[in-house]
């Protein structure tokens, strides 16, 4: 775990775009998901603001122990990723196990630093339910630029990381999940249903 708490202001000029991964700590326990909204709200004291389905254990985390770690992906991160982490967060999963150079910022959670161009630790100062998510306001503890590479857009995840579906003799009937491509046959997509790849819920499927 580092030691040396810092910020640097460079490190915000990376969240203008939109895929981050979201990591939080529960004693011995790490867990994380991704989520597509993160902004600066204030440079003095410099803090942030994100959003995270109240369904999802990372916001259990966060809620409990009021510290998190945000990890901002950038273009070269792969689709593996997205398998792995998905957008939704379950209670019984170690979404760390076998993972390869992740690193711990000053406040012991881990991160990804191998597919993220910079990463920001916070405090949380206001948690609020809204809808469907709970908004999280926090004061920044430490910042790093990780590396010169491009933040990952939603435009260019879905234009070059997630996968096309695949041409067949015919075409399937039922319903495609718009983030991976997965497609679920029949006649009626159950409401609860989850991707069995990303993660992601019926609203993000569409008929196909």
């Amino acid at each position: 775990m580092d030691t040396v708490t810092t910020i640097d202001n460079a490190a915000f000029f990376n969240l203008s775009y939109g895929l981050f991964l979201l990591t939080a700590k529960d004693g011995d326990k790490d867990n994380g998901c991704i989520i597509n909204t993160l902004a600066q709200i204030t440079n003095t004291p410099p803090r942030v603001s994100f959003a995270v389905n109240k369904n999802n254990f990372t916001r259990d985390m966060i809620r409990k122990t009021g510290i998190f770690t945000v990890s901002v992906l950038d273009v070269e991160t792969p689709f593996s990723l997205f398998q792995c982490f998905g957008f939704q967060c379950g209670r019984n999963i170690d979404k760390f196990a076998g993972a390869p150079e992740i690193k711990r910022s000053a406040n012991g959670i881990r991160y990804e630093g191998r597919y993220a161009n910079s990463f920001i630790s916070g405090a949380i100062i206001s948690a609020s339910d809204y809808g469907t998510h709970t908004l999280f306001v926090a004061d920044v503890t430490e910042a790093a630029v990780l590396s010169a590479a491009p933040s990952l857009t939603y435009q260019y995840y879905f234009d070059h990381i997630k996968p096309k579906p695949q041409a067949g003799a015919g075409k399937k009937k039922g319903y495609v999940c718009k983030i991976c491509g997965y497609v679920y046959e029949g006649d009626v997509l159950p409401p609860d249903f989850i991707c069995p790849v990303c993660k992601h819920g019926a609203p993000d499927f569409e008929k196909w």
